[in-house]
């Protein structure tokens, strides 16, 4: 009965603790964006993919797609295989307002850590200048820590994968899918 008491204890003890591991690559990855938002140039010229972050921040399955998907270039100068912001689904904005990250539970072993955020409020006279934008990150165990293993951003109450998206640019040999531009909102120009 002790045994049982004690593993009871555990599982409750350490749950918090996972719930908030679970944030941590997000975390990372949200501080950078709104680095990146701000022109910070402490942050400028970093990226959500760079060696470091693949090897830490993402499940191998997802960092494996994404250099996949990076032997494809959008643009010549080899930036990378997409032509916006893959966590604010956009090109353009300002700098992120009231950030948002919070755990949404366990199923299956990912957690959805949603994160909520304003980019359009330096845009007075834009009808979106208060809309919130929303993404999903599902967060699973990999050697023992939390890292992300997709990127869902929801656009009209739909959700998409980034992994998916990746995997499709490798697959058509970086050949922009039709419903590509489904996928990104359409922004007015920065200010």
């Amino acid at each position: 009965m002790f045994k049982a008491l004690a593993a009871a204890l555990l599982l409750v003890t350490a749950s918090p603790a996972f719930a908030a591991d679970a944030q941590q690559p997000v975390k990372a990855i949200m501080d950078l964006a709104v680095g990146l938002w701000s022109d910070d140039p402490k942050v400028e010229g970093q990226d959500y993919f760079d060696k470091t972050r693949l090897g830490t921040v993402y499940a191998k399955a997802f960092a494996d797609a994404y250099r996949e998907a990076a032997k494809h270039p959008l643009y010549d100068e080899g930036s990378g295989p997409f032509g916006y912001d893959v966590i604010t689904n956009g090109q353009d904005g300002c700098p992120l307002k009231e950030v948002m990250i919070a755990n949404q539970g366990e199923k299956a072993g990912i957690t959805d850590i949603k994160v909520t955020f304003k980019l359009m409020t330096c845009y007075d006279d834009d009808p979106g200048k208060d809309a919130t934008s929303e993404v999903h990150f599902d967060v699973v165990i990999e050697n023992g820590r939390p890292v992300i293993s997709d990127i869902h951003r929801v656009t009209e109450g739909k959700a998409d994968s980034l992994l998916k998206e990746m995997q499709d640019i490798a697959r058509n040999g970086g050949e922009q899918p039709a419903d590509q531009n489904q996928n990104q909102q359409q922004e007015p120009q920065q200010k």
